[in-house]
């Protein structure tokens, strides 16, 4: 199995927009807004951000992106990791997740940051092992106003 990643670039819209919507089937709640996901908002984040996409074999299987707060360009959300049904429980997510890490190093970021639904608790553990901290005092600012809110866990890079 050859595991690769690569930068996505605006071109790669459509396909992140199906993938995400691909990952998310059956697996989050049909209330999430990644099941509407379109190119719009991927060239948005992209625009805005940054993406991978991880590759096995030359097939995308996975992607995730990130945006700058609007309010502090030194921190990055993270957004819409996944990883299609037939390739998860490889730990294929860790090289998505890293991927960004070192984008946000490498950037000078200071901060990072991403939601969590509260019906995917077992998500905790991944992001605790990657030294994310749960951040009750911060909203996240794409939540649902119909559903509870999400956890959200910050991590905090070194300058």
């Amino acid at each position: 199995m050859n595991i690769a990643l690569r930068e996505a670039v605006p071109e790669d819209a459509q396909l992140i927009a199906h993938l995400t919507r691909s990952c998310w089937a059956n697996k989050v709640a049909v209330s999430s807004a990644g099941h509407h996901e379109n190119t719009e908002d991927v060239i948005a984040d992209l625009c805005h951000g940054g993406g991978f996409l991880l590759l096995i074999d030359h097939n995308p299987v996975g992607s995730v992106r990130w945006t700058a707060l609007d309010t502090d360009t030194n921190v990055w959300e993270i957004r819409r990791m996944g990883i299609l049904p037939a390739f998860r429980n490889q730990s294929l997510s860790q090289h998505l997740l890293e991927a960004v890490i070192h984008a946000a190093q490498n950037a000078g970021v200071t901060e990072l940051r991403l939601g969590v639904r509260t019906d995917q608790p077992r998500l905790l553990d991944l992001y605790t092992a990657y030294e994310f901290e749960l951040a009750p005092e911060l909203d996240y600012a794409h939540a649902n106003p119909n559903e509870p809110a999400p956890y959200v866990m910050r991590r905090f890079l070194k300058s």
